[in-house]
């Protein structure tokens, strides 16, 4: 047993790309939860634990006694993603993007790209109130915001001031206008411009200049906005270098788009086993090769062999059929297609709605009857018809494999029941993989066309054979509308495939 756990530890780890944690050197981490630490617990461990041992590890390592770390690790919901719980043990899905995430913030890997380095020469010194403003001054300033409470007397000055004479009231309300986000010089406020002790004064021509004796008022005003200046220039030395971010931006997006061609690179197999619980066959549905047969008991083996040959295994209920099949999965990415969500509350009194992989692909692949009536392939199997058997069985694959494609299309799948129509996002889905909205925002962009299939599931024989082309408008990623070639808006929702169009077809 401690060479298994030593051997699984390393995979785990390996394809996040950490060293194997530590529970003792991450328990006083800040981000050291009851949730968080069994993360830590699993990962340390490298293999499925109960959560009894999972509490008598944190009373080891000086976390908490170990029936107050049951109790903890008890309500801190321990089964949801990156965990997966089956049956008393819980365990990691080291693909899961949660599990990356928590292992930056645990401190377990660093960050992806090197922190912001601010290097920027010191700025001039500020002259003295008895230097007079300047235009780049107060554009400095007022970049950001400006001042929010000041009198039109005291804008009027220093506008005066920068410009170093009269000016027209609607020069000097221009002036503020364009360069302040809420100040206004309101030029009705300027009846008193040119009484006695007014530091603003009005000439004949009606143009505004600065009155005499107005000395002390000039010197506030220089003072007040110079003290703007300086919170503007401490504001932006802590704020990185836009040059740097760019740079960051440009490293991130080849970083992604690296990632997002290795997931589109990758081999993937959908499996429908029947009996569910002790398979006698299973369909084995090829998605690359877009193929799909039905592999009987006998041949169990030979498909052993095949299923480690592929990057990605899909199934409902996935790794309880892989048991059942005596495949290890080992490091492999599983899909698990079953509902991302169990149950969802219909009203105030209780009304609790379960969630079936059955109800989500009609809601979303609009497939009246996806799946086969489980008795009638029993007697199928049971009566030798193993034609009509493997015909049902790969249908079954079929259903599965249009539900999964929407899943990767949308990021996740449609409920639609009664006066639900909700969405949840899937977990079979990367970040950064290509979705629908990023096929959409890259037409948008580009001025390319999609070709899209929309309505029901598309047939399996030729997938495109229902597809028309649109294209993407819209002045945002968030408002971007698909138009069909007859000027009318195609309903997203309603999209089961999309590629961005080859300019060779």
């Amino acid at each position: 047993m401690p060479e298994r756990k030593t051997e699984e530890g390393s995979t785990w780890c390996e394809a996040l790309g950490i060293e194997v944690p530590s529970l003792e050197a991450v328990k006083d981490h800040r981000e050291a939860k009851p949730y968080t630490l069994l993360i830590v617990a699993l990962l340390e461990r490298g293999e499925p634990m109960t959560l009894a041992d999972v509490a008598a590890r944190f009373e080891a390592a000086g976390v908490a006694p170990r029936e107050q770390a049951l109790r903890s690790l008890q309500r801190c919901r321990p089964g949801r993603a990156p965990v997966y719980r089956d049956g008393e043990l819980y365990s990691l899905d080291p693909h899961d993007d949660d599990l990356d995430l928590w292992a930056f913030r645990l401190g377990l890997r660093p960050p992806e790209a090197p922190a912001v380095r601010i290097v920027r020469p010191p700025p001039p010194p500020l002259p003295g109130d008895d230097v007079a403003l300047s235009v780049a001054e107060l554009d400095e300033a007022w970049e950001d915001a400006g001042p929010t409470s000041w009198s039109t007397q005291r804008l009027a000055l220093a506008v005066l001031d920068a410009h170093g004479g009269p000016l027209t009231p609607d020069e000097v309300a221009t002036f503020v206008r364009t360069r302040c986000r809420y100040a206004r010089v309101r030029v009705k406020d300027a009846e008193r411009f040119g009484r006695s002790n007014c530091p603003v004064k009005v000439v004949e021509d009606g143009r505004w200049d600065v009155a005499p004796g107005a000395d002390a008022a000039l010197r506030s005003v220089r003072k007040a906005v110079r003290a703007q200046v300086a919170v503007a220039r401490r504001a932006a030395a802590a704020r990185p270098d836009p040059t740097v971010l760019e740079a960051q931006r440009k490293a991130w997006e080849r970083r992604r788009a690296k990632r997002r061609r290795e997931l589109a690179a990758a081999s993937r197999a959908l499996l429908v086993g029947f009996p569910p619980q002790a398979p006698q066959a299973v369909a084995l549905l090829d998605v690359g090769a877009h193929t799909v047969e039905t592999v009987m008991h006998e041949g169990f083996d030979a498909l052993r062999e095949r299923l480690a040959g592929y990057d990605v295994l899909g199934a409902l209920n996935v790794r309880a059929l892989l048991r059942a099949l005596d495949y290890d999965p080992g490091n492999q990415r599983l899909a698990e297609l079953g509902p991302p969500q169990k149950t969802k509350k219909l009203n105030k009194r209780g009304r609790t709605l379960e969630i079936t992989t059955k109800m989500l692909v009609q809601g979303s692949c609009n497939m009246g009857r996806p799946f086969g009536d489980p008795k009638r392939l029993a007697a199928y199997l049971e009566s030798g018809e193993l034609t009509r058997f493997r015909r049902r069985l790969e249908a079954d694959a079929k259903a599965l494999y249009a539900y999964y494609a929407f899943g990767r299309l949308h990021g996740a799948v449609r409920l639609r029941w009664g006066f639900l129509d909700e969405w949840f996002p899937v977990p079979w889905v990367h970040r950064d993989e290509q979705t629908l909205h990023g096929l959409m925002r890259e037409a948008r962009e580009s001025g390319a066309l999609l070709e899209v299939v929309t309505g029901s599931a598309p047939g399996w024989k030729d997938p495109w054979a229902r597809a028309r082309r649109a294209r993407a408008e819209g002045t945002s990623a968030w408002n971007t509308v698909l138009w069909g070639e007859d000027d009318r808006p195609i309903d997203a929702a309603e999209v089961q495939l999309a590629r961005l169009v080859d300019p060779a077809r």
